[in-house]
Formats: C-alpha cells, structure tokens, sequence
C-alpha cells in the first residue's frame, strides 16, 4: 500500500510540475479571471469563488512541487509584498473589517496566480497564453453580439449585452462594459502583434487575430481606446529607437527621453480640459470631477491611511454608499486606480502603489531595450498600457488587470532586480574556478 501511495505521489508531483500542466494551468487562470463577469453572470459568484479558490490551491501544489527550481529571495517583488500588506493592515480601520478582509483575500488570490504564472512560463509562453485567451473571448464576444443584435435582434440582460453591433456600437461582449471591451482588446491587440513579430503562430492567425481586436476595440466606442492605442504606440516607436543606438549612448538617452516623457505628462495635464473636448468626452469629464471632488472630502478626514481596503466598491459601505447616494449613481470604483487606491489606502497607499509601477516599467524597460527578441518588448507595452488605462478606469486593481500587472512584476523582477545581483554575490564564492584563476560565473 505504501509503495503504491509513494507512485501515486510521484506520479501526481510529475504531473504538476510538468510543461504541460503549466501551459493547460495558466490557459486556465487567465480565461477565468478575464471571463469573471461571464462566469459570474451566467452561474453565479458562488461559482466564480469555487473556480478561484481551486486555482490557488493548484498554484500552492505548484510551487511546492517546483519549489527546488525557485528562490524565496525572488519569489515575490518587494513592492507588490509591501502592498499587500499595507492592504491587509488597513482591514483594522476600514468601516466594515470582515468585507475589507475577504476583498484583500480576493485580491491576494489573483496575486498568488500571477505570481505562479510568472515562475512557470517564460514571457514568450505568457504571450502565447494571453493570445490564446484573447482570441477566444473575444470570438465569443463577438459571436454574442451578432446573435443579439442581428440574428434575434433583443438584448442579453443576464451579459449585459445590448445588442448594439448592428449599429456599429457600442458593444460590450461577455466583459459587461464597453470600456472593459476596449481595455481588453487593446491588451490583445499588443499580445497580437508581439506574436506577429516573433512568428510564434501562423501570419495568417496573427493578421487575423490583430484584425478582430482592432474591429472589437473599434466597435466598444470606448473613449479611453483612443487614448491607450496612441500611448503604447509612442511607447513601442521609443523602444524601437532605443534598441537601434549604440550601447554606450543608450543611458543619457534614456534619461532625456524619461524627462520629455515627465514634460509631456505634466503638459497633458494642464491641457487637460482642451485634450477632453478633443476626444469629445466633455461630459464624462463633468461626471469623473464630480466624482472625485467628492471623494476628496473623505480622503482629507483620513489622508495617509485610508478607509480600508475594498478594491471594487461596496455599495452598502461607507464612504462608497454614501459618495454614490450623493450623486444619485452606482459607481463601483473612482474610475482612477490612483484615486480608489487614495480613497482606500491613502497617500501611504499612493506611493507604493506607484512604486510598484514605477519599479516594473523600469526594469521592463531596461530589460527589453538590451535585449534584441521582439518578445521582451511585451512586458513595458503591457506595463504602459496598464498605466494609462489607470488614469481612466480602476482596472489594474483587480480582475485581468492586476493578474496582468502583477504577472508583469514578477517577470521584470526576475531580470532586473537587486536580489538578483545579490544571489550572483552570494553564490559567487561557492563556485569553482577556472584552470587561469578566473571564476566560471562569466
């Protein structure tokens, strides 16, 4: 009985830490959680929790099982743990504790998956995943909205999808809103293209695939895909120049192209209301100023530590029932994440939060502009697209958006990072030397 126990073990420890159980594994986590409304909407919470809750039960039974592969020193990036834990802290002084924990242990759910995936695939095997993922979510997407708006011509309440295709927009597809459409097509479109380029899937998949994201961020009328297509656009071209320039002329430009990146944000900024008309979203400008300047009287009450963690809104929470009462709308998050993370973690919450941002970009940048394969070029576009997207909507804070940060930090992590250098110090003097005296580390 033993003998067959310890075969039953090997056998299920081969199977976890196997290339395929980490490709099926990853397909899993990313079309769940980027199909949470779907799945939510068609069986139920109860049902998405399940889903997750074995994910991470799988994800712990991976990193156990491979953990002779992975360093403690690099499991997790500083700044995410720093957050999280910051996150945790405030469930003491957030209104409702009980609610603030299970929605921090949500988001540390999505944490543990990303950082799994970014431990058991490499960027290109990411980037296929994502692919595959997207093509089909938004097939389906896009399957649903010709049904209802062409073939039976009624809405799909249970989706929120009202059958708008026919009229060219906008659609919403199994995501529930057209910005999170948008958003998420523009994250396919990046994941297309680096495809393309690396011919990791037929041409003709990849035009195709470019082609049905362009088409499905066309018709979300999203206002902000605009926006994200022209900044990762700009982000991609500089990346481009960069990696042409000679290596030693590289760092002072660098840190020009950073201060006209500083300049033009800070100009952007101040023409913001010309920029807004612009894009002819005057309106929505209206409503996001009168969001926040209510916002802003809650965060003065407690401006370093917050409310309490909660990531998308309560509606039966103060101060979110209360700003929503007072407004006479539903809104579940501020439609910045920099402004939910202040309103729920303060200014404390601000800085980390940035720096967690700030720290990924930068190693992801550093590390794709020394690197030739188009494939490393993937983690800065996905990080800056991230970025942007954050200014108008709290995407990054949970769901597909903060499963694709954090997985991002974990990959930029392992490249760029200080405990890297420090592993290569302290395994340095265990090595053996070479025939001339010179250690073999390169």
């Amino acid at each position: 009985m033993r003998a067959i126990d310890r075969r039953g073990g090997a056998w299920l420890g081969e199977l976890l830490g196997s290339a395929d159980f980490a490709r099926v594994f990853t397909v899993a986590v990313l079309t769940s959680i980027a199909g949470t409304h779907a799945i939510e909407s068609i069986a139920g919470r109860a049902t998405l929790v399940t889903i997750i809750a074995a994910e991470c039960l799988i994800a712990v039974a991976v990193l156990v099982v491979r953990r002779r592969e992975l360093s403690l020193l690099r499991l997790v990036p500083t700044t995410l743990l720093v957050f999280l834990l910051w996150s945790l802290a405030s469930v003491f002084w957030s209104p409702d504790a009980g609610a603030s924990l299970a929605r921090w242990v949500s988001t540390a759910a999505i944490a543990l998956l990303a950082v799994t995936i970014g431990h058991i695939r490499d960027t290109l095997q990411t980037v296929r995943a994502v692919g595959d993922v997207a093509r089909l979510l938004l097939l389906v997407s896009l399957g649903l909205e010709v049904l209802a708006g062409v073939i039976f011509d009624m809405p799909f309440p249970f989706l929120g999808i009202r059958g708008d295709i026919a009229h060219l927009g906008p659609i919403q597809g199994v995501f529930g809103t057209r910005n999170m459409l948008g958003f998420f097509s523009v994250i396919a479109l990046i994941t297309f293209a680096i495809e393309l380029r690396t011919r990791s899937v037929r041409t003709g998949l990849a035009v195709a695939s470019i082609a049905l994201a362009t088409g499905m961020a066309l018709l979300s009328a999203s206002p902000t895909v605009f926006v994200l297509v022209v900044a990762v656009a700009a982000v991609a071209g500089v990346l481009y120049l960069v990696r042409k320039l000679p290596l030693e002329r590289r760092t002072p430009v660098q840190w020009s192209l950073a201060g006209v990146a500083a300049i033009g944000g800070i100009a952007a900024y101040v023409q913001r209301s010309q920029i807004i008309d612009l894009l002819g979203a005057a309106d929505d400008l209206s409503m996001r100023t009168e969001l926040w300047r209510l916002m802003e009287f809650y965060v003065r009450r407690q401006p370093v530590q917050g409310w309490g963690w909660f990531g998308p809104w309560d509606l039966r929470e103060s101060p979110f029932a209360v700003i929503n009462y007072l407004l006479g709308e539903r809104h579940t998050t501020a439609l910045n994440a920099f402004m939910d993370v202040l309103l729920q973690l303060g200014w404390a919450g601000v800085a980390v939060f940035a720096a967690f941002f700030v720290f990924t970009f930068a190693r992801s940048w550093l590390d794709a502009s020394r690197r030739r394969a188009a494939v490393h070029a993937w983690t800065p576009l996905m990080v800056a697209a991230l970025a942007v997207v954050s200014v108008f909507e709290s995407f990054t804070l949970f769901g597909i958006g903060w499963l694709l940060l954090v997985v991002c930090a974990v990959r930029a992590g392992q490249s760029r990072s200080w405990r890297e250098r420090l592993e290569s110090r302290t395994a340095e003097p265990t090595l053996p030397s070479s025939p001339g005296g010179h250690s073999q580390a390169g």
